[in-house]
């Protein structure tokens, strides 16, 4: 790409820089490690600070791409050693710089039509509002591109471009999620500072993030490759350039050292697709907060398993509310404070869980509104198998402090 993509000068790279030092993007483990918090099956999660590429308070996520009927490749395992210069120049040509009328950050090229009209994934909140945005190809010529679909609760978005440019092509995208160790790289324009890569290994999968609509983004892939603002939308590759996540958020707290967040392969396909059909993407909805079983909450409740999403309520007229017991009040145990007198959620359709991420993940990526699924509960005891028909998932309706009244939405 050109030397003067969107050039920054040096005053407010130190400016961006000072913002960022200062800001911290955690994600949630989903569950109380032995007491009664609750966390939001459907994906509420308690707020973060991160900060966006305009160093606004926000999250960062990236996502994949088509270069076939569905657009995916399998993931594989990291050769031993990666060639990141190869790398690089097989797939920076399809990373672009975006710019708004707020900031700036990353994309890729997913998909290009026979016309040659391109669709670049990014994220939400890079795109923002805008119906329109700047495309900076790595020709060095930009285009304007409209803005088909956003999703804020993925943090994926979709930018139609005209007129692609042929070296310009669609990125592979896995169809999967990487393992830990697999190396990969970030490519990305951190700081405006435009063809970036940085480079490291898949830290983590399956981990959760905060979003600031409450609900949480599930099946996040964690990463040492350094992220930084600017990196917003960009691409983080295998080694032989196949998509794996989106990059959408690093913590810059102290003490914290090379802790980067991905969107997963997995939710790329499920969301981006919708994106450029419909626009959006309609998530599921089960309605409960529960929280990992516990020794505590096992020796309060007499449970006999060790495993499983302990009850603590349930939403008001949501599919759970008519098929689950929430806790009916609090006792100590081992020295805590525990529910008792709810269900213990074992299975979804035939799948072991054990955390609201497990949960999260499946009803994320393996289910839509209007699908009837079936609990494997354990209620007074015994074992009962019931079907809940699930929901479209509402918005969620915050309190004074940005968060549901009585705690995350279910």
């Amino acid at each position: 790409m050109g030397q003067g993509r969107f050039a920054l000068g040096v005053a407010l790279l130190v400016v961006i820089g000072t913002v960022a030092a200062g800001a911290v993007a955690a994600p949630t483990n989903g569950g109380a490690s032995s007491g009664n918090q609750a966390s939001e099956i459907d994906g509420a999660a308690l707020q973060a600070d991160a900060t966006d590429d305009s160093g606004t308070a926000t999250n960062e996520n990236g996502s994949g791409t088509n270069d076939g009927p569905n657009g995916t490749t399998t993931a594989t395992r990291s050769p031993g050693v990666c060639d990141y210069a190869g790398l690089y120049d097989r797939t920076i040509d399809s990373v672009v710089a975006i710019q708004t009328g707020t900031g700036i950050g990353s994309g890729f090229v997913y998909r290009v039509a026979d016309d040659g009209t391109g669709y670049v994934v990014t994220n939400a909140h890079v795109v923002g509002d805008s119906e329109e945005v700047v495309v900076q190809l790595a020709d060095g010529e930009s285009r304007t591109g409209e803005v088909v679909g956003r999703d804020v609760l993925s943090d994926l978005a979709v930018i139609e471009i005209p007129e692609t440019p042929d070296d310009a092509e669609a990125l592979p995208v896995a169809d999967g999620t990487a393992d830990p160790g697999n190396a990969v790289a970030a490519l990305g324009n951190p700081f405006g500072l435009d063809e970036t890569i940085t480079h490291g290994i898949v830290s983590g999968v399956n981990r959760s993030m905060p979003t600031t609509r409450g609900y949480s983004v599930p099946n996040v892939v964690q990463t040492d490759a350094p992220i930084s603002p600017g990196n917003s939308g960009g691409p983080l590759v295998t080694c032989d350039g196949t998509v794996v996540g989106v990059n959408t958020a690093g913590i810059a707290a102290r003490g914290a050292e090379n802790i980067g967040f991905a969107v997963s392969a997995t939710l790329i396909d499920r969301v981006v697709p919708a994106l450029i059909e419909d626009g959006e993407y309609e998530y599921s909805y089960l309605g409960v907060a529960a929280t990992p079983v516990t020794p505590p909450i096992a020796e309060a409740n007499d449970l006999n398993v060790t495993e499983g999403l302990y009850v603590v309520r349930t939403a008001e007229d949501s599919p759970a509310a008519d098929a689950l017991d929430g806790a009916t009040e609090n006792e100590t145990a081992a020295g805590f404070s525990v529910p008792v007198g709810g269900d213990v959620i074992v299975a979804i359709d035939g799948q072991p869980v054990s955390s609201g991420e497990e949960l999260s993940s499946y009803l994320v990526t393996e289910t839509s509104p209007g699908d009837e699924v079936t609990l494997t509960v354990l209620r007074d005891g015994e074992r009962q198998e019931i079907e809940v028909t699930l929901a479209e998932r509402p918005e969620p309706q915050t309190g004074p402090t940005g968060q549901p009244p009585g705690g995350p939405p279910g």
